[in-house]
């Protein structure tokens, strides 16, 4: 599948993008989206990070449902918690622009 990624201004630890092929609405009315994290120093070894995020826009939190380096090696796990961005920058640009979008 064909991603289209869009970037969120970076922060001091690197750059977060997301997928916006990747946007589905869940059951209970939060939105499901693929995202992944540059890291500011990349080594070799560092693979981009994918993200599979679950977005509640009212209350503008957030859970990671998956974490892989590998998108063919997805687990997901749909009882993961609910999180609060805690202020973090890239987390909270994800979530303003998939609401955008979405509603």
């Amino acid at each position: 599948m064909p991603h289209e990624w869009v970037g969120v201004p970076k922060s001091e630890y690197g750059e977060q993008l997301w997928d916006r092929q990747s946007i589905n609405r869940n059951e209970d009315g939060s939105v499901r989206v693929l995202s992944k994290f540059i890291p500011k120093t990349k080594s070799e070894i560092t693979k981009d990070i994918l993200y599979t995020m679950d977005i509640n826009c009212f209350e503008k939190s957030f859970r990671d449902v998956d974490v892989s380096i590998d998108e063919a090696n997805s687990n997901f796990n749909d009882l993961a918690n609910w999180e609060d961005p805690n202020g973090d920058k890239l987390i909270l640009g994800v979530i303003g622009q998939v609401c955008r979008v979405e509603n």
